[in-house]
Parts: C-alpha cells; structure tokens; sequence
C-alpha cells in the first residue's frame, strides 16, 4: 500500500476515472495502452502488490488471482491471493523478474490512500510506486508505470483504516482493474503486430542485417 493524493496530470481529468463510471474500464483500458512500451522486444510483467491479510492492503492480489484465473496471452503475473508479493519478499520478487525476462516493463498495481472525495477512483501514470510509503515501511520503488486504486481515507491510523476497508469496494476495483489489463493486452498484442508489418519495422531489420553481413 502506498500514500498519494494527487493524481498525474498526463490524462485529461484522471480523477473522474471512477469505478462506477459507466466507461470506467475503456478509459483505464486506454490510459494503460498508451503508456506501455511501443517498441517490439521488451517483455511486459504486471507485480500486484498487497497481501491477503489486509482487507484494503489486498487489492494487488485479487487483481493478480483474477489474471491468473483468466489467463494472459503476452503479459506475466505475479502476486496473488495464493502467492502474494509483500514487504518481506518485494526485493526477491523484483530481483527474479530482472533476471528472468528480457528487459521487462514493469506495470506495478497497489492499493492507496487519499482524499474522501477520490476514494474508489484510480491513478495511472508512469513511473514507480512506493510501496509501504503510506505505514511508513521502507520499501523498494517499482514499476515502469504505476495503477493504483485509492481504497480508503488517508491522515489518521492507516493500518486500522486499511483493515476496516469496506471488501466490496475492493474488490469491485480489482476486477475492473484486471479487465482493463486484459483489454489493454488485447489492444497491445494488435499494435505490436501492426508495427512488425510496418515498413519501418522492415527497414529496420534489414538495416541490421546488412550491418551484421558488414561486421
């Protein structure tokens, strides 16, 4: 879980991203597609991070359990409700995914706490999340680009706030956030395949061979 009230200013009115807007997920869906990577070879990791002991702390996990249980296609998974990525393991579980894919992105899904009037609403934005900055936990930055979902109320006793979050309310978020993630996904696996028919894509690998043939 980590702390922010603010929203990034690089989408048009981000706080009107609400969960129980009737084109929640088409907006989430786009703001995510329009951050991931555009160039073919680096691999796209989704960390949801949050543990299942936390009413509030515990929408990483759902949203990790609800892609797990639907299947990805292009996308990797890690931190469910089975097998969480939390405070004690967040270094271990960053270490493995640099070593393991190649040059990934990585998306990193949180839980949040902010203003009463943004709660239930989202942040997407570039750049890491700062797990555990809410409760005063020194964990590593994360993330390529950060979504995560306001919960609750921030200023006053937030590990009590954060286990008295309302469940429903998590995970109504949760599930929109993973089918976002599933349609954003759909819409990168046809982009990615149009770039590589793309005659600059086929320039470019033949300016490379030519280059190799000259070495």
């Amino acid at each position: 879980m980590n702390l922010k009230s603010g929203l990034f200013s690089s989408f048009k009115d981000p706080e009107r991203i609400y969960y129980e807007d009737q084109d929640a997920q088409e907006l989430l869906s786009s703001c995510i597609l329009t951050l991931l990577p555009k160039m073919i070879g680096r691999e796209i990791v989704i960390l949801c991070i949050g543990t299942d002991r936390s009413t509030g702390d515990s929408l990483g996990p759902i949203v990790g359990t609800r892609l797990a249980e639907k299947g990805m296609e292009r996308f990797h998974v890690f931190g469910t409700l089975k097998d969480p990525v939390h405070a004690v393991n967040l270094e271990e579980s960053i270490a493995f995914i640099q070593a393991s894919y190649r040059n990934p992105y990585i998306i990193a899904i949180d839980a949040c706490l902010g203003k009463l009037k943004s709660v239930g609403s989202f942040q997407v934005g570039p750049g890491p999340v700062k797990p555990g900055a809410g409760v005063n936990k020194d964990l590593p930055a994360v993330g390529d680009m950060h979504l995560t979902g306001i919960v609750n109320v921030s200023g006053f006793m937030e590990f009590f706030v954060l286990q008295n979050t309302r469940l429903h309310l998590v995970v109504s978020m949760a599930n929109l956030i993973a089918d976002s993630l599933i349609d954003a996904e759909k819409r990168h696996v046809v982009r990615s395949s149009w770039i590589r028919r793309s005659p600059l894509a086929n320039l470019t690998k033949k300016s490379n061979a030519e280059s190799s043939q000259a070495e």
